[in-house]
């Protein structure tokens, strides 16, 4: 770190080090559509790019560089062997949850019934149960939906242990008389599994799928306001404008965690462009300072702490404007799952997000 300014390599391996790391457990009868399920959720086709190993006879973990999500894919709940597959995950459960680091830990279940098979069959009831037991919560998964017929209902009864029973159409339906039925159900299925896998799994989780757009968002605000915390702590001491890069480590931070979240590239290039050169530690003294003051003088209020001090209550504001425009950049330019934008495109719509921000405050101080 140089005169207050973080040194970038510092800041991106600490947010991929909070990111962690959320392990999936896929399970069900052949045909159920796994892989066209994970695909259809998860960034960067990872059931057909992704690299698996066997962990078992009947399951291969399946992990993808650059996407901090691990797959537990079974080969098939198939009548003949299925004790014995539940017996095998069994004891991988146990042996992951006896690493010590809990990104080692299978942390939910999604067992897969076809909707057009109208069964819960004993394999499923048998895994849910040891999954149950094993202290993994589970959300059953009804693949291929086009018709309840009151499905749905009837696996929530039979299943009583499951966390929530969702229905998905993991790809678009179209008919010989062409009619088309939409893909449906994955962004409840990411917000269910939201809710049930531990804390410390969620930014990874966010990071890992592209379907829910309220999930990345919202773990976006969680990382801003851990920020907003941090700032202003610092600024429990008044400190003077000009030392203001005091908060600047605390803000790059703040946007390579957010980057993190929404599967962004988390690397020198990328935040190095987006928060300019001066912040990459390489500019000393003058640079740090200069580069504190073009930035804040974007955001809401910091006209009225130029030449004075930056209090408490002022950090945290200006914190807060800078990670909410950034939430609302992403919001624009990374809507798509299927292209990532490049640094030059958040940089200019993050500069117009603080600038319409200040704008917009002003004329409410006008009125």
């Amino acid at each position: 770190m140089v005169d207050g300014i973080p040194d970038l390599d510092e800041v991106l391996a600490e947010a991929l080090r909070r990111l962690g790391r959320i392990n999936i457990l896929v399970a069900g009868k052949t045909g159920v559509g796994k892989s066209t399920l994970i695909n259809a959720v998860f960034q960067g086709e990872l059931a057909t790019t992704g690299v698996g190993r066997p962990v078992t006879l009947h399951t291969r973990y399946i992990t993808k560089e650059g996407v901090p999500l691990g797959i537990y894919d079974t080969r098939g709940l198939e009548a003949a062997s299925f004790r014995e597959t539940i017996g095998e995950l069994e004891k991988l459960i146990q042996d992951r949850r006896a690493q010590q680091n809990a990104d080692d830990h299978i942390h939910v279940g999604w067992v897969c019934l076809v909707e057009d098979s109208r069964r819960v069959e004993p394999a499923e009831s048998e895994l849910v149960h040891m999954l149950t037991r094993r202290e993994v919560p589970v959300i059953a998964v009804i693949t291929k939906a086009k018709s309840d017929e009151g499905f749905r209902d009837a696996v929530t009864d039979l299943l009583s242990d499951v966390k929530n029973v969702v229905r998905v159409r993991a790809l678009a339906t179209v008919f010989d008389d062409g009619h088309r039925l939409e893909s449906m159900g994955l962004d409840d299925l990411i917000e269910l599994t939201d809710q049930v896998v531990p804390e410390g799994q969620r930014n990874a989780l966010s990071a890992a799928q592209r379907v829910s757009l309220k999930q990345k968002q919202r773990r976006s605000h969680a990382a801003v306001a851990t920020a907003v915390t941090a700032a202003a702590s610092v600024g429990l001491t008044p400190i003077p404008f000009a030392d203001a890069a005091a908060i600047v480590p605390i803000q790059v931070t703040m946007l390579a965690s957010v980057s993190a979240i929404w599967g962004l590239p988390v690397n020198r290039a990328f935040l190095g462009t987006l928060v300019g050169g001066a912040m990459a530690g390489t500019g000393g003294t003058a640079a740090g300072r200069a580069t504190v003051t073009g930035l804040l003088k974007l955001i809401p209020g910091a006209g009225q702490v130029v030449g004075g001090m930056v209090s408490a209550a002022t950090a945290g504001v200006l914190t807060t404007a800078f990670g909410e425009a950034y939430i609302a950049t992403l919001s624009v330019v990374a809507r798509d799952p299927q292209r990532v934008p490049t640094p030059d495109e958040v940089r200019e719509e993050f500069m117009a997000q603080l600038r319409r921000r200040k704008r917009l405050t002003g004329q409410r101080q006008d009125q």
